[in-house]
């Protein structure tokens, strides 16, 4: 077993090597980088124009020799791509992950700034979904084919269905704009009054404001987690164990809950690896409707900038929760299962 784990973790480097490398070729020969955004900002701004003006430098139009050698030099464009990438990757072997362009600010710092809002987005989701979806899964199994088994499952497919941005504006719209009903603010994650509110109310100011995102958050994470909950418990006892079990006469929540349940939680365990990524749980398009300043927004920002730190830095940082996560969920297929056996 610990020769499988010990396989998979030198797996893991050269995967995330060949993620960033992908990611940093494709982000350098994009157009718009961050020199041409730069002179851009120097020539509608009225900044240095002194010296060349040759037409055939297309962005660098009206900036002179030295000023653009300048600029390269500060983004570190003086040097081939292969050897960038090369210093990138030596500063990443101490955590540092460069400056960003747009925030000048370590990009570590930036990443941090925005985790409040992705961390507790991301936690209670992926406790909320695992709370609601496994006792839905386990008696729908019980009551396949009955009324509450159809019933629930069409709602559940109803619910992920829907966009989680046109559910947001819904949301918004019903219990926000005032046109029906305004209980809920429209966005944001507290109200202006926040600081001077006692701990208490601060909770109750949060839950209140958090209420309509996280429902956009959560409600299309139900249905796939309740439905494979359901269908493996529905192949657990099928199986001649759980007949055996049945003909000594035992108590079929006795057959359901001790006997199936343990190893019909096995495909479940898969998704746990997951728990990693909630640091990054993010939606840019929700972000945006409810105002929040997260990760999803840093994203994108970052890719409408050319900040190609903070780019690089998330999809270094995310690459390799996600594949940490992926060895940790083989790790509690083990732990559920004792009779796994990788090697």
């Amino acid at each position: 077993m610990l020769k499988y784990f010990l396989r998979r973790m030198a797996i893991l480097i050269p995967t995330l090597l060949g993620v960033t490398v992908i990611v940093f070729i494709i982000i350098n020969m994009a157009p718009g980088g961050p020199i041409e955004q730069r002179l851009q900002q120097i020539r509608f701004g009225g900044g240095d124009t002194s010296g060349n003006t040759s037409s055939s430098r297309g962005a660098s139009q009206g900036v002179s020799d030295e000023v653009l050698e300048a600029l390269k030099k500060q983004y570190g464009f003086d040097k081939p791509m292969h050897v960038r990438y090369l210093i990138w990757l030596k500063n990443i072997a101490t955590l540092n992950f460069g400056e960003s362009f747009t925030y000048e600010e370590p990009v570590i710092d930036v990443i941090v700034s925005k985790f409040p809002v992705s961390l507790q987005f991301g936690i209670i989701s992926l406790i909320l979904s695992y709370l609601v979806s496994i006792p839905l899964g386990i008696v729908k199994a019980i009551k396949h084919g009955s009324f509450f088994d159809l019933s629930s499952s069409f709602m559940l497919f109803v619910f992920y269905s829907i966009p989680s941005f046109m559910l947001a504006i819904l949301l918004i719209v019903f219990f926000s704009g005032g046109s029906f009903f305004e209980i809920f603010p429209v966005g944001g994650l507290n109200s202006e009054m926040y600081d001077e509110l006692s701990t208490f109310d601060k909770f109750l100011d949060r839950v209140h404001h958090f209420i309509l995102p996280l429902i956009c958050y959560t409600i299309g994470s139900f249905t796939s987690l309740t439905i494979l909950m359901k269908n493996s418990l529905i192949e657990e006892i099928k199986k001649d164990y759980i007949r055996t079990a049945r003909a000594k006469g035992l108590n079929e929540k006795v057959v359901y809950m001790k006997h199936a349940l343990r190893n019909a939680l096995i495909p479940i365990v898969t998704g746990l690896g997951g728990f990693l990524t909630v640091f990054f749980a993010g939606s840019l398009l929700l972000e945006t409707i409810f105002q929040l300043d997260g990760i999803g927004l840093l994203s994108y920002k970052s890719i409408l900038s050319r900040d190609y730190n903070v780019i690089m830095g998330l999809v270094f940082i995310q690459s390799a929760l996600f594949l940490i996560g992926n060895v940790l969920s083989d790790f509690a297929y083990v732990l559920v299962d004792p009779r796994i056996d990788f090697t």
